[in-house]
């Protein structure tokens, strides 16, 4: 199961704007890569001196600087510093653990959301804190390792020059990679729908043991999804009717197709919920008359040795005198009246349709 909560006990006590890395640590150095571009020209390259990057930011081109590793605080912080960020997102960039949401500045646009992806093995849920931050003429993403990445389809397009990305400028750029990431919650969504086709065909079929748990971890996931997911409207509605200088009015009508899509990813998500919660009193009800079928069976068996017990008991009473242990097919009367009985009442039971 992904980790649900991380720890930020230890930021407690420290001021505001102090970075502390908070996630998964790691070894690996931080990969920053520059993708620098305009209609005509087209530059990528990953550097070595963190140096390198500082001249694109009064460049009139745009710049796409992309962070790979956030465990180097110091690095992180250089970065800042030259770009002029506020210490509070310093903070953010490097908490993990932080809601989706957008914050302007001024200067800059501040935007954190998840990538959310399968594990190799398609099984568990992994999610990514991605931080955005929009300037003038460049857009600074910063993602937790590298590894997994949904931004190569738009690196794609930036080399081939397909599409508007070229043409357009830096707040363009930032909602390729806000629907980009927005897109692939999709094919989440189509693993996890799967999912639940499959489960829900064996339920159908037959009520197993580990339908349960099943539901279970498929219902854990759907509230894990919603944590990540919900407040992504929120922050899209945000950057859509924000008033300023860093975003063009002709972006925002491409950012509410995105918030189409968002709302269409949490409306599903709630849908899978009501599924699985449907499954599981499907399940529950199986069982219940899957048991009320046994004991069924049970009762209408003991109904018919109910007058047969009777009878047998009677002759197994230890008396002297009784006058059918003198008969000499008394026995085998006995057994054809006691099957007369039993089929007699096998007959009503059906013609009742108990059976």
């Amino acid at each position: 199961m992904p980790q649900k909560v991380k720890k930020i006990s230890k930021m407690i006590g420290l001021p505001p704007g102090t970075p502390v890395h908070i996630g998964e640590q790691s070894t690996k150095p931080t990969k920053i890569t520059i993708l620098d571009y305009d209609q005509h020209n087209f530059q990528e390259k990953e550097i070595k001196n963190l140096e390198e990057c500082f001249p694109y930011r009064d460049s009139p081109t745009v710049t796409w600087i992309n962070v790979d590793g956030i465990h180097d605080v110091n690095l992180i912080q250089k970065i800042d510093e030259h770009f002029g960020i506020h210490p509070l997102v310093l903070e953010d960039i490097v908490n993990t653990a932080q809601r989706p949401k957008i914050e302007d500045f001024g200067e800059n646009i501040y935007i954190v959301l998840k990538m959310l992806y399968f594990d190799p093995q398609g099984t568990e849920i992994i999610s990514e804190q991605v931080s955005i931050l929009l300037g003038h003429n460049y857009v600074i993403s910063f993602q937790e390792t590298e590894g997994f990445d949904v931004f190569n389809t738009i690196r794609e397009r930036i080399r081939s020059n397909k599409g508007r990305v070229r043409k357009m400028g830096a707040d363009y750029l930032a909602y390729c990679l806000l629907d980009c990431i927005v897109d692939y919650y999709f094919i989440i969504l189509e693993k996890l729908d799967e999912k639940i086709e499959k489960l829900e065909e064996e339920l159908v079929v037959k009520t197993k043991p580990e339908i349960p748990q099943a539901i279970h971890v498929l219902k854990r996931d759907m509230i894990f999804l919603l944590k990540q997911i919900w407040p992504l409207r929120e922050v899209i509605n945000n950057f859509q009717h924000m008033e300023s200088r860093l975003i063009k009015k002709t972006t925002g009508v491409y950012v509410r197709n995105v918030y189409d899509h968002a709302a269409q990813v949490i409306d599903t998500i709630e849908t899978f919920r009501d599924i699985l919660f449907g499954m599981y009193h499907l399940y529950v009800s199986n069982l219940s008359n899957k048991l009320n079928e046994v004991m069924k069976v049970l009762t209408i068996i003991a109904t018919i040795f109910i007058p047969l017990n009777f009878i047998a008991s009677v002759y197994g009473m230890n008396f002297k005198y009784m006058p059918e242990l003198e008969w000499r097919w008394g026995y085998y009367d006995i057994l054809v009246v006691m099957c007369l009985i039993a089929i007699t009442m096998l007959l009503y039971f059906r013609r009742q349709k108990w059976l």
